[in-house]
């Protein structure tokens, strides 16, 4: 296939309006990531929508998510409870949060973006467990996280847990509560080049803001830093199984979940992922391009394909090092990220597990089955690991 240097790719295939309306309405209060929209919530929108323009995509859910921030702050003033409160901010976070996906690559995205972060740190105030923001310095900069504790368990194991360049920390409550629900504290970061990390994902600091989270850990007395598991998801899992290997005596496990290590780093698997494949995109194979060009810094298909081979564990002679224990998972039929990396990543080095779903897509999601599941079975053996 010839590669062009314009960012959009020869043969991409990228769903109309029409397609885009009807595959968020089925979507909508049920799959992920729109499950929290209401689809009275969703119909507004979509009746609304005059094109895909992505900055006229970022206004409209952002009316609907300030008309529940404006009604959340009206309540407030008038002295409604907090799970009042918490349920009118959150449905304004995720209307924003829905505006600026996968990625803010425009200034109506990247205004939804913010307006998500606002609505979701009101909702925040009133979270049970309590959600603690935590901001670090960094090399001049800063990081944040959130961190979450079980209630009733003193001094618990950590999960430090991400996701990739569409699911950002404010994405993984659900995760955090089945972590919380076992027993472990939750802190979760953003992954470099998404959310608020400063940092991109190919800058060479990249590696150290984990580093510097760990660090952060080992100086608090309520969690046990000595007990800490890692857990990246999607373009995010790179950096669980990197870590696994030049952090190997600072975590006691690490969850790989449908990411690359090599293969899905190469030309081979991405010019099919960047044009015919991406199916679980809403709009289709080039806004993932466009997501995760913004994380990597780069601007066309050709700059991705010509940086991406530099992040193979294989080329870095990482694979055949000893490790910490790995865990991966993913769906044998993710287009995304290829199962082939869990295999190569079992084929090397330390033993590893693996969770493979035969009928599984990207992070090993099936239909007709309860993604629910996959969480479950990580939490568990994460729980597992941290109680050695």
């Amino acid at each position: 296939m010839n590669v062009q240097s314009s960012s959009q790719p020869t043969g991409s295939r990228e769903r109309s309006l029409d397609e885009v309306k009807a595959e968020l309405m089925r979507r909508a209060g049920r799959l992920n990531p729109f499950e929290d929209i209401r689809p009275e919530d969703a119909e507004r929108v979509m009746n609304a929508l005059t094109s895909l323009d992505k900055d006229h995509w970022g206004e409209e859910w952002s009316k609907l998510g300030l008309s529940y921030e404006k009604k959340g702050d009206e309540r407030l003033a008038a002295g409604a409870p907090g799970k009042e409160l918490l349920e009118l901010y959150m449905h304004g976070f995720d209307a924003c949060r829905v505006g600026r996906y996968p990625s803010p690559v425009s200034p109506g995205k990247l205004a939804a973006y913010h307006h998500s972060l606002r609505m979701f740190r009101k909702a925040a105030k009133h979270f049970e467990p309590k959600l603690e923001i935590v901001e670090i310095p960094f090399e001049g900069k800063k990081l944040v996280g959130y961190l979450q504790r079980p209630p009733g368990v003193a001094k618990p194991p950590v999960v430090l847990h991400w996701g990739g360049v569409d699911g950002w920390k404010e994405d993984r409550l659900r995760i955090s509560n089945e972590i919380m629900h076992a027993g472990m504290a939750s802190l979760i970061v953003d992954m470099p080049g998404s959310g608020e990390n400063p940092v991109s994902y190919s800058d060479p600091a990249a590696e150290r803001t984990y580093l510097a989270w760990m660090d952060y850990i080992n100086q608090r007395t309520d969690i046990d830093g000595a007990r800490l598991g890692v857990w990246g998801g999607s373009f995010g899992a790179y950096w669980a199984a990197r870590l696994a290997y030049v952090a190997r005596d600072r975590i006691k496990g690490a969850v790989f979940h449908g990411g690359n290590i090599h293969y899905g780093f190469q030309k081979e698997w991405l010019v099919p992922a960047f044009t015919t494949g991406g199916a679980t995109y809403l709009f289709g194979a080039q806004s993932l391009l466009d997501a995760r060009g913004r994380a990597m810094g780069t601007k066309t298909m050709e700059e991705f394909l010509e940086i991406a081979p530099r992040f193979s564990l294989k080329t870095m002679g990482l694979l055949d090092q000893p490790s910490a224990p790995i865990l991966g998972v993913n769906g044998k039929l993710d287009d995304q990220a290829p199962v082939a990396d869990i295999y190569l990543l079992m084929e090397h080095g330390s033993p590893k597990s693996a969770r493979v779903y035969a009928d599984g897509h990207h992070m090993g999601r099936t239909p007709g089955q309860p993604a629910d599941h996959i969480a479950v079975t990580i939490v568990q053996w994460l729980k597992e690991q941290l109680a050695r």
